[in-house]
């Protein structure tokens, strides 16, 4: 299980919630089991922060910043797990059971690292785009006739199985990490906004060099993201890959400057 000082670590993020009584309810079960952070990201209600089914947890819910986007929610988050019914999708990520996630995750928080938990709205869950900020998606075992859940239970659920005791989650191994990119190296995992920055530098050369028309650009912001994530940079990684693909942008840029129009 994930003790006090691991639980302060982890965010949990819900994505355009529309009911507030629902946010109220997520808010009561981070209480129940000792989580902290909440952010909720474009509620379609804006006056979420008054739910009265927050009970016992009403500063939570006061304190809990709004973002505008999932993108800004887990910037500073080097670990994100979005959750998801594997029913009606074939996920980009690779898909984990929720007995799997708290070993998981344990794993992820060292040195002061921070990591977020996702939930998307009741209508609609979390899109494609969403879990492309994602480095793994969470499945909750449900009945194939029923295979959603209204969002305060599943936030309970998913909190549930992060803080109880460690013997039943280590019958089930967790799944196998990739390598970091930088072989034996102690450096923190790069924050999901660093990738952010580089996946837009890199798409901004892709542009310069001819390689990614307007009509293809959505989709290779996509796909970027999820490479990124897949290849577990580091900090210092994400540093160096930054440098070089600004090297190559200046360079295409003022090769282009030099032809002129």
């Amino acid at each position: 299980m994930l003790d006090h000082t691991q639980r302060g670590q982890v965010e949990v993020v819900l994505v355009r919630p529309r009911n507030p009584l629902n946010i109220g309810a997520a808010a009561r079960a981070m209480a129940n089991f000792g989580f902290t952070r909440l952010t909720v990201v474009a509620p379609y209600a804006p006056h979420w922060r008054e739910a009265r089914s927050a009970v016992g947890a009403p500063d939570l819910l006061r304190n809990a910043p709004e973002a505008a986007t999932l993108a800004e929610a887990v910037s500073g988050c080097s670990f994100v797990a979005g959750t998801a019914t594997l029913a009606r999708r074939q996920p980009d990520q690779a898909a984990v059971q929720i007995q799997q996630l708290a070993p998981l995750l344990a794993g992820k928080l060292g040195n002061g690292a921070r990591a977020a938990l996702v939930f998307g709205s009741e209508k609609h869950g979390l899109t494609r785009d969403d879990l492309s900020y994602c480095h793994v998606l969470v499945e909750i075992p449900t009945q194939p006739s029923q295979p959603s859940m209204n969002l305060g239970q599943a936030v309970a659920v998913c909190l549930y199985e992060l803080s109880r005791g460690s013997g039943a989650l280590n019958r089930q191994a967790a799944p196998q990490e990739p390598s970091t990119g930088s072989a034996g190296s102690n450096a923190p995992p790069a924050p999901s906004g660093s990738l952010d920055l580089l996946a837009r530098v890199i798409e901004e050369t892709m542009g310069a060099s001819g390689h990614s028309p307007e009509a293809m650009r959505a989709a290779n912001q996509l796909d970027l993201r999820l490479l990124l994530r897949r290849l577990a940079f580091t900090e210092t990684d994400a540093r160096r890959a930054l440098r070089l693909f600004r090297r190559i942008l200046w360079r295409l840029r003022g090769s282009q400057s030099r032809r002129g129009p």
